[in-house]
């Protein structure tokens, strides 16, 4: 008696559930399992944590558990170091005066140096002072300052600080830290550029990501604020370094990070603090 389409339709599902089962035994006589040789090494490098396996971003350096005074004395040893590998390490904008400098570092933000500085000619030569600066069409000054990026922003800012300088300080820019941060665009990393660079005051340390990431890794402030926490990282190099050095190490930790200690695959082997350095071979990647 022939067979119903249901049947039919039943047997055929067996038939290619069949084929699937064997095609899965096949496959899986010929992987390799735990019990034999290659088996064993294949689960081996599974389990075994290879240098930045766990974040993707390479290994984190280690926690330091150092006192004020254990990380000043490592500061110690490190500071004749940065003096000889970077014994002209400055501002890298290009600034005449504190004005310049100010609207310099305000443009730097979320940008290069090398790009402000490819910007600030044409900007300066059109507003060469504060009084200028504040009278200016902010659709000028956007054109202008365009690329480097956020330039609604920056634009609003530099014109804000140039009026209120302008208004409030009789055009001359404050050399003072509490009356550089109620300027627009102004917190403590700018005013600490200004006063340290421009009017030779050590108020604080500069903290930006290249400080942040390369005090971190050498034990100066703790792992855990992982470069990102600017007045956390600030104030545990305030405890360490002296006061008369806060200007100069900022400039070298910038030019260390950028020459050497980059955020990804740093040149450890060629770095001249890897003795020093509780994150040498480490920290690539991170």
């Amino acid at each position: 008696m022939g067979r119903t389409g249901g049947e039919n339709a039943k047997s055929g599902k067996r038939l290619t559930e069949k084929k699937k089962a064997t095609r899965a035994d096949a496959i899986s006589a010929k992987a390799p399992g735990p019990k034999t040789e290659r088996g064993r090494r294949a689960a081996s490098a599974d389990r075994t944590p290879r240098k930045g396996r766990a974040t993707g971003r390479g290994a984190s350096p280690p926690k330091l558990a150092g006192s004020p005074s254990e990380r000043a004395a490592r500061f110690r040893k490190i500071l004749p170091l940065l003096r000889k590998a970077y014994p002209d390490a400055e501002c890298a904008l290009r600034h005449e005066d504190p004005w310049q400098l100010l609207v310099a570092t305000i443009l730097s933000a979320q940008s290069t140096d090398e790009t402000v500085n490819k910007v600030t000619p044409e900007l300066f030569a059109a507003y060469p002072t504060p009084r200028e600066l504040a009278a200016a069409d902010p659709t000028d000054v956007e054109r202008i300052v365009h690329r480097t990026g956020f330039f609604r922003q920056k634009t609003k800012s530099i014109i804000g600080a140039a009026r209120k300088i302008v208004g409030e300080f009789g055009g001359n820019v404050p050399d003072k830290m509490d009356a550089l941060v109620t300027l627009p665009g102004v917190a403590r990393k700018t005013a600490n550029v200004v006063l340290g660079t421009a009017f030779g005051k050590n108020e604080g340390v500069v903290v930006d990501t290249h400080i942040g990431r390369v005090a971190t890794r050498l034990g100066l402030t703790w792992t855990a604020r992982d470069g990102k926490d600017a007045v956390r990282i600030e104030q545990d190099l305030m405890q360490v370094i002296p006061r008369p050095e806060w200007t100069y190490v900022g400039h070298a930790l910038i030019w260390h990070g950028r020459k050497v200690c980059s955020a990804r695959k740093p040149n450890c082997a060629g770095c001249t603090l890897n003795r020093l350095c509780p994150s040498a071979g480490i920290a690539d990647g991170a």
